[in-house]
């Protein structure tokens, strides 16, 4: 089969094995695959994928089943898409049985290959860690990014008021038109979040470069969820902030997460998130899609941080 490696700064399409398909495994041809902030930072040899996962990039994909190894519920013939730890830019893909979703109900698959990444990491930083209830406040930082997208919907669908720093004026209002209330440009300076403070939930992408107004921020009992490092990784804390508003400070990576604690989010996901995008609710946001022999300027396009929503990769448009 032929699959996507990252190599010296590079990207390659070439024949690479075929993995088997083991006990409560499925094999998925590949139709589409979504391309991620981490497919970029693996190509340049900064995320190296965790110990025994395939170099093949790709965290995300949606196609058929072919082969179904042992019993579930799965077919040959499904439609489904799937959460990876890697290697979803690739021809064919095996994954863990409980790591599949049918795809959701209206949506075509090129669609559904982009859902998983960004709606399993705003969900599990948002209302599992941090435990958002309905009416807190919630500052999303890069909200017009894939993941801002799913977060600023998730929070309009369960009542949570957001609003989000941007790169533009046009994101900002891309992000308005998803439910976001407001925000700011961050060429101008995060100061004016201070007029819609106190949050009680922040989303971090930045980390070092926001992480102390973060905590001038956050409302007492507020909590601090860092899922990424894009403004560096060491940042100087008044900590008496931290203790005086009781303030949680949580780092999170979904990457690493271990077999069943994936299968379990996927089931919650399943239950709480798949009617929402039945019913129109909930979206991929999917603004641009390359045939994979365009990968190079798919990858481009990503790197220049104007991307509002989420890249595809197709791979077989034809399933």
């Amino acid at each position: 089969m032929k699959a996507l490696q990252g190599i010296e700064g590079r990207v390659e399409w070439s024949e690479h094995p075929t993995p088997a398909c083991g006990q409560g495994q499925v094999r998925i041809r590949v139709a589409a695959a979504g391309l991620n902030r981490a497919d970029l930072l693996q190509r340049a040899g900064l995320y190296p994928p965790p110990a025994g996962v395939t170099q093949v990039l790709g965290l995300e994909c949606a196609g058929v089943i072919s082969e179904v190894g042992g019993d579930g519920p799965w077919r040959v013939g499904d439609r489904v898409c799937a959460l990876l730890a890697g290697g979803g830019i690739a021809e064919e893909v095996v994954v863990d049985a409980r790591h599949v979703l049918p795809v959701p109900q209206g949506l075509s698959l090129v669609e559904a290959a982009v859902l998983l990444e960004v709606y399993t990491t705003a969900w599990l930083n948002l209302y599992q860690l941090g435990g958002l209830k309905p009416r807190e406040k919630v500052l999303l930082h890069a909200g017009a990014s894939g993941v801002g997208s799913a977060a600023i919907q998730l929070c309009r669908a369960f009542d949570n008021p957001c609003w989000v720093s941007v790169g533009s004026a046009q994101r900002l209002a891309y992000c308005e038109s998803l439910g976001a209330q407001g925000g700011v440009l961050r060429g101008e300076g995060l100061e004016a979040l201070r007029d819609f403070a106190p949050f009680d939930v922040i989303l971090d992408p930045v980390g070092a470069k926001y992480a102390a107004l973060n905590l001038q921020l956050l409302r007492q009992d507020g909590r601090l969820v860092v899922i990424g490092l894009m403004g560096g990784r060491k940042a100087e804390l008044d900590l008496a902030l931290l203790l005086g508003k009781r303030i949680q400070l949580i780092g999170s990576t979904l990457r690493t997460r271990d077999d069943d604690f994936k299968a379990q989010l996927l089931a919650q996901m399943r239950e709480k998130l798949w009617p929402l995008f039945a019913d129109g609710r909930l979206s991929p946001r999917l603004e641009f899609s390359f045939p994979i022999g365009d990968v190079e300027a798919a990858f481009a396009t990503l790197e220049s941080n104007t991307v509002a929503g989420k890249v595809a990769l197709l791979i077989d448009p034809g399933l």
